[in-house]
């Protein structure tokens, strides 16, 4: 189904035009189960997007130095962060573009080999919205491809580059036959999703930019964006998101990047999080393919 088309200005749009502009792609029935596994009250699931060298190859970019803060993310950030999660026996899900997998090959066995999910995250880090259908199908399929081949791992999950969703995203992943979407913010819960007012099978698990760590720590050299928020600040948005999710017996999703959130001064942050939820009876940490199976299954 092509997106509709109109050379009028939105508020001359008429009615028929803009409805179906809002319905293409809806949250549907919430799916969050009275109980999660071991008969938890709150789920927790860490994400890390580890976009590395292709956030400057994606735009052309030929920039020595962030192609070297991207090699950061492989060298020490995601070391760093499987370390963390190994002492606390936490799984967590890696979303991976193809180029950073055919860049880091080693990288991904040892995500799979430790118990952590491997998820799709487009091929060079590309915008799904300036794609046309049968390059967004292509780029998505040979990733899943790659990543397969890889990390002896089949993605089963889909997190789109910088969220960017387009007209055709989801009925590809319905096509793939993925489970689960985690690019849009309907909801803070787990929710299924319609395509054009129908549901498709494809469970979504909701982000926020709220709950993000690029939003607060990234710079532009080259421009006014410079990190405002300390880590403490940080902390804070994320501890009271927390709470929130276990007081209303729900999810706590976070995403986070291996270049961003892996330095000395930050990489406490997610070590702090996790002893607070293991200090809480009753939460349990799971992927995010764990978290929307479950939910898909058990929703109330």
């Amino acid at each position: 189904m092509d997106r509709p088309q109109s050379d009028r200005e939105p508020w001359q749009w008429p009615e028929e035009h803009w409805r179906q502009l809002v319905g293409r792609v809806r949250a549907g029935r919430p799916l969050r189960p009275r109980k999660w596994p071991e008969g938890a009250r709150c789920a927790v699931a860490l994400s890390f997007d580890s976009d590395h060298e292709t956030n400057e190859l994606r735009d052309g970019g030929k920039s020595l130095g962030r192609l070297a803060w991207g090699q950061y993310g492989a060298r020490v950030g995601v070391p760093r962060i499987l370390k963390l999660l190994e002492r606390y026996g936490v799984k967590a899900t890696f979303y991976v573009p193809a180029v950073t997998a055919l860049i880091h090959p080693d990288e991904q066995r040892r995500i799979v080999a430790e118990g952590h999910e491997i998820g799709i995250h487009g091929w060079i880090h590309e915008l799904n919205s300036v794609l046309e259908y049968q390059d967004e199908r292509d780029l998505m399929l040979r990733s899943a491809d790659t990543l397969a081949k890889i990390s002896g791992m089949r993605p089963v999950g889909l997190r789109t580059p910088s969220w960017d969703f387009s007209w055709n995203t989801l009925s590809i992943c319905a096509e793939m036959g993925l489970l689960y979407d985690s690019s849009l913010m309907s909801d803070e819960d787990c929710y299924e999703l319609l395509l054009d007012g129908e549901p498709c099978g494809v469970v979504e698990l909701p982000v926020e930019w709220v709950r993000d760590d690029a939003v607060y720590f990234m710079m532009s050299r080259f421009a006014a964006l410079r990190p405002y928020t300390p880590p403490e600040g940080v902390f804070d948005v994320f501890r009271r998101e927390f709470e929130a999710a276990y007081d209303e017996g729900g999810l706590f999703q976070l995403t986070m990047h291996p270049h961003v959130i892996g330095y000395r001064s930050r990489i406490w942050i997610i070590e702090e999080l996790i002893r607070l939820a293991r200090s809480r009876p009753g939460v349990w940490f799971g992927t995010h393919a764990d978290v929307a199976r479950w939910a898909k299954e058990h929703a109330g």
